[in-house]
């Protein structure tokens, strides 16, 4: 099994490679395999460091035999692939049920209150970290690693942080932020260290099938189909009024859960006497009376709000660093980072005010929290308010 490699390890300052630290030889890790060039990278990596390696391919959906929306058998005959490749054994788990109980069905019911729910953020929290890393304890594994572009520290306290990867092109921090600090500390993040083009270059140099594989996108039981005809199998459409931010009616919309907020595309909005051929805006749901109400301008006012409140966060030390503070977030993947002051209210949920004006911030995605480099934790997006606004001043005493 690649007895002929040194022991290596990559350094996340240079990314080259340098005698490793001793590791025990019955250190056992199970790396979830996706069947993507980065899990396949992770088991190489790690077999380089010296543990011993097995990968688990984790089939969460259980698609029609009659569609070719879904990658799964591909995935996993590229998985295997790898594994021959490396000399590791490869198991296979459905945790199908578990993601319709702990996924699925909140991804359903998000959709059916108005909200645009993240199911990945979940995924990892339920599935990845928690029925993979309980299979791969009763396996025998000491540990577990994933292919993700995190890193992973140490507070004062000893307990494990969750930092950014390497490449910040990559990072997969927002996503994983919903895992908590004891979870974190059974697993192991290798590419984390890495940047993606050294990730395919090593894939490369060692002829795994997945080094030039494109890279999977978009949300994993919807595969290449259109969103609205997936969203329809489970939730009937409710079509409805589209109006202008005046209240005036210009046209009807298909059903509030198939938009999401500072959406462009897809409104069929054609020209509207009075109105000036520019592009229209979804700037909110009017969920009551079933209205889209839109805008005209990229910058428009109504798109722009000054802080949110958020759900109960999920903080990866199991709580929020202090009742308030400092720290910079983002409400979507790749946003750069934003400023912000974070207020932890009676209830537990979070008051988020940002420096500056925010851009078509959606209920039902997750606000994450930064300090330093480090994830602290998230919330789902609840609602969003302006500074003036009442409920902020009550929420402040």
């Amino acid at each position: 099994m690649y007895n002929h490699f040194p022991r290596l390890f990559i350094t996340a300052e240079s990314s080259v490679a340098s005698t490793a630290p001793y590791i025990p030889a019955s250190t056992r890790v199970i790396v979830g395999m996706s069947g993507g060039v980065d899990s396949s990278v992770s088991a190489l990596l790690l077999l380089q460091q010296g543990y011993q390696v097995e990968g688990l391919f984790m089939k969460n959906w259980e698609e029609d035999d009659n569609t070719d929306y879904c990658t799964a058998k591909e995935d996993y005959a590229d998985a295997q692939a790898v594994c021959d490749k490396l000399g590791i054994k490869l198991h296979a788990a459905n945790f199908a049920a578990e993601y319709w109980d702990n996924v699925f069905e909140h991804f359903l019911a998000e959709y059916k209150a108005g909200r645009t729910p993240n199911p990945d953020i979940l995924c990892n929290r339920e599935i990845k970290f928690k029925a993979f890393l309980d299979y791969a304890r009763v396996l025998g594994a000491d540990l577990i690693a994933t292919g993700h572009y995190v890193r992973r520290g140490e507070d004062s306290e000893g307990k494990t942080q969750l930092l950014r990867g390497l490449d910040n092109n990559k990072d997969q921090s927002y996503f994983l932020h919903a895992v908590g600090h004891k979870e974190l500390g059974l697993t192991l993040f290798p590419v984390g260290e890495l940047e993606k083009p050294e990730v395919r270059r090593l894939a490369e140099e060692h002829d795994l099938i997945t080094a030039k594989k494109k890279d999977s996108t978009g949300i994993c039981f919807i595969g290449e189909r259109r969103f609205t005809d997936f969203l329809k199998q489970y939730l009937p459409a409710q079509p409805g009024d589209l109006i202008t931010d005046k209240g005036e009616l210009i046209g009807q919309h298909a059903g509030l859960m198939y938009y999401t907020l500072g959406q462009r595309q897809g409104l069929g909005i054609g020209g509207v006497k009075g109105y000036p051929e520019a592009p229209w805006f979804v700037a909110a749901k009017d969920l009551d009376n079933n209205k889209l109400v839109v805008v005209q301008g990229e910058d428009h006012p109504l798109l722009f709000t000054d802080g949110l409140i958020c759900s109960l966060p999920d903080w990866v030390a199991g709580q929020a660093p202090a009742k308030s503070f400092s720290c910079t977030g983002k409400v979507r993947y790749r946003q750069e980072d934003q400023a912000c002051q974070v207020e932890v209210l009676a209830d537990g949920r979070c008051q988020v005010v940002f420096e500056q004006p925010q851009r078509a911030v959606t209920p039902g995605q997750s606000m994450v929290f930064y300090q330093d480099g480090v994830c602290l934790g998230g919330g789902v997006i609840e609602s969003t308010f302006l500074i003036e606004s009442t409920f902020l001043n009550e929420s402040s005493e």
